[in-house]
C-alpha cells in the first residue's frame, strides 16, 4: 500500500506554504495601505488542508493580514482582476480546517485571510468584524465587556466568515447555524462590485453565501450578533443511546439551558450502547466572571486520554469512565460560556505523521435518532477505521441557506476517526462514508459538506435537494466561474 503525502500549511516570512514559497512584504505597498500581505515567489506549488490528503496545485497563494476597509477591497479586486485576465479561478479561505479542498482553487489564486479586527456595539448587541478574524480574537475582544459570540464553532481557530460560508454550527441552544446570527456582510463579487447583503437587502445572495463555500464572492466584513457571557453549571445524565434523541429534545424545553451536548461510547464490544447528555444552566452567582482563558487541566487530561484510545479498547472504556465519572468530578464546577468555547483544535492534535484525523458529520431528526444509532452499529465496526469520538449537538431549522443541512430541527453527530495515511485506508473510509450517507439520507437526514469528498454526486444531490438551484444561481452571478474550489469541481459543476 502506498503512503499518501501530507504537507503542512505554514505561514510567515520565507515559509514553504504547501510547496509555494512566500515572503513577507511591506504593508506600505502602493494602493494597499493598511493591508499586510505576502506573495509567493517562484514556480507554482500546492496547498493542502487539515486532512493532509487534499494537496492541490495552485498558481498563487496570497496571504492578507489584518486588512480592512477600502484597502482590503482594493487588494481583493486586484487579485480577482489578475486571475480573470488569465482565466484562473479564485477562492478565499482562513484556517483551512476543511478536509476535501473546499477552500482551494485548483491552478488558481488562493487567498488566505489571517487575523482581523472586532468592533463591538453593545447598544445593537452586535460586533463588526473583518472576515478573517479568528474566533479566539472575537472572544478576546468581547469577553472583557461581558459578551461573547452568540454562536460559533466548537473551537476558536476558525475564521468568522469561513464559519458562515461553511454554515457551521455550535453548541449554544436552541439555535441554528452561526449564520442565523449574521445581520449583514460586505462582499466583493467576481466583477469587482462591492455589495452589502442582509436579510432585507440582496436577500437571495445572503442565502446563497451562507453555506456557499466562498463560491459567490469574497466577504470582507460582517456584522454579527453577540450574546451576554454567563457563568454556567453543568449537569451530567447517562442513558441508553436510543433514548438520547427524546431525552435531549425534552431537556431543551427548559429555557434555562444555555448550552448542551452529548456523547456516545465507542468501545467496539458495546458500540453506541450508552449516551451521556451534558446541559449547562446559569449559576446563581454571576458577579466577577473569570477571563475566558481556554484550556484547563481537565481539558488537557481529557485530550491525552482521547489519544490513548488509538488501537486500545480498554482505554476507550477508560475514556467513557473519564467522561461520565472522573470528568464531572474534576471539571463539573461553574465555568463561563466564553471559556467553554475558547478551545483550540491543537489540544487534540494527533502528532503522528502516519495518521490523520478525519471528521464526519451527520444530521438526523431527534425522532429518528434511534434508527441512526442502529445504522452506525451496523456500518462503523465493519470498517477497520479507528473511531475515537462522537459529539452530539442540537441545530435548529435553517430556512435561509440554499445548501441547508437542517430543513427541520436536527441532532448533529460529529464523528472523529484516526485514519492511516494509506490508499487502503482511504478506500475503506470512502466505502464506509458512502454506506453511512445512504443510511442517513434513507431516514431523512443529511451529511456535512466540508469533509472528505467521498459522497457520490447522486448522494450529494439527495442530501442537498437545492444543489442544482444553487449551481444555476452561481452561474448567473458569476458566468465566468471565477470563484471556484474543489467542492464546485467535484459536485456542483456537474449539475
Amino acid at each position: 500500500m502506498r503512503k499518501l503525502s501530507r504537507r503542512a500549511v505554514l505561514f510567515g516570512g520565507g515559509a514553504l506554504v504547501g510547496g509555494v514559497l512566500t515572503s513577507r512584504l511591506s504593508a506600505d505597498l502602493p494602493g494597499y495601505e493598511g493591508v499586510s500581505w505576502t506573495r509567493p515567489e517562484g514556480a507554482a506549488g500546492t496547498l493542502n488542508d487539515a486532512s493532509g490528503l487534499s494537496e492541490t496545485p495552485v498558481h498563487k497563494h496570497l496571504v492578507i493580514e489584518k486588512g480592512r476597509g477600502d484597502a482590503l477591497v482594493r487588494a481583493i479586486r486586484a487579485e480577482i482582476k489578475e486571475a480573470r485576465a488569465a482565466g484562473r479561478p479564485v477562492n478565499v479561505g482562513a484556517a483551512r480546517h476543511s478536509m476535501g479542498g473546499q477552500p482551494i482553487p485548483r491552478d488558481g489564486h488562493a487567498v488566505t485571510y489571517q487575523g482581523g479586527f472586532v468592533e463591538p456595539d453593545t447598544e445593537a448587541g452586535t460586533y463588526r468584524v473583518q472576515a478573517g478574524t479568528r474566533w479566539s480574537e472575537v472572544i478576546a475582544a468581547l469577553d472583557p465587556i461581558g459578551y461573547g459570540p452568540k454562536v460559533m464553532q466548537s473551537n476558536n481557530d476558525f475564521g468568522v466568515a469561513a464559519t458562515f460560508c461553511v454554515n457551521a454550527h455550535g453548541w449554544p441552544v436552541k439555535l441554528g447555524p452561526m449564520g442565523a446570527t449574521v445581520r449583514s456582510f460586505d462582499m466583493v463579487l467576481s466583477d469587482g462590485e462591492l455589495l452589502t447583503c442582509s436579510r432585507e437587502k440582496n436577500v437571495d445572495l445572503f442565502g446563497q453565501t451562507m453555506g456557499g463555500y466562498g463560491l459567490t464572492g469574497a466577504i470582507t466584513e460582517m456584522v454579527v450578533e453577540m450574546a451576554p457571557n454567563r457563568r454556567l453549571v453543568p449537569q451530567f445524565e447517562e442513558m441508553r443511546a436510543e433514548e438520547f434523541g427524546t431525552r435531549f429534545t425534552e431537556a431543551l424545553t427548559d429555557q434555562t439551558v444555555n448550552m448542551a451536548y452529548g456523547r456516545l461510547n465507542v468501545e467496539r464490544a458495546s458500540f453506541f450502547g450508552k449516551a451521556l447528555m451534558i446541559t449547562y444552566r446559569p449559576a446563581e452567582d454571576q458577579e466577577g466572571l473569570e477571563p475566558a482563558d481556554g484550556s484547563n487541566m481537565a481539558a488537557h487530561v481529557a485530550a491525552r486520554v482521547y489519544r490513548w484510545q488509538l488501537g486500545n479498547e480498554p482505554f476507550k472504556s477508560l475514556r467513557w469512565w473519564f467522561e461520565t465519572e472522573l470528568g464531572p468530578a474534576l471539571g463539573g464546577g461553574a465555568v463561563t460560556r466564553n471559556a467553554l468555547m475558547n478551545e483550540p483544535v491543537i489540544t487534540l492534535d494527533d502528532r503522528d505523521p502516519n495518521r490523520t484525523d478525519i471528521l464526519h458529520e451527520y444530521f438526523v431528526a431527534p425522532e429518528r435518532f434511534a434508527e441512526f444509532v442502529a445504522l452506525c452499529r451496523e456500518v462503523i465496526p465493519a470498517s477497520y477505521q479507528e473511531f475515537l469520538n462522537v459529539t452530539l449537538r442540537f441545530v435548529d431549522r435553517d430556512p435561509v441557506s440554499v445548501l441547508a443541512y437542517a430543513s427541520v430541527p436536527r441532532i448533529a453527530a460529529v464523528m472523529s476517526f484516526s485514519q492511516e495515511m494509506t490508499e487502503r485506508a482511504e478506500a475503506d473510509m470512502a466505502r464506509m462514508t458512502r454506506a453511512l450517507i445512504d443510511g442517513v439520507t434513507g431516514i431523512g437526514g443529511s451529511y456535512y459538506l466540508p469533509y472528505r469528498p467521498h459522497a457520490t454526486p447522486a448522494q450529494m444531490v439527495r442530501a442537498y435537494p437545492r444543489a442544482a438551484a444553487f449551481a444555476a444561481a452561481k452561474r448567473a452571478l458569476d458566468p465566468d466561474l471565477t470563484f471556484r474550489n474543489n467542492l464546485w469541481d467535484t459536485y456542483l459543476d456537474k449539475l
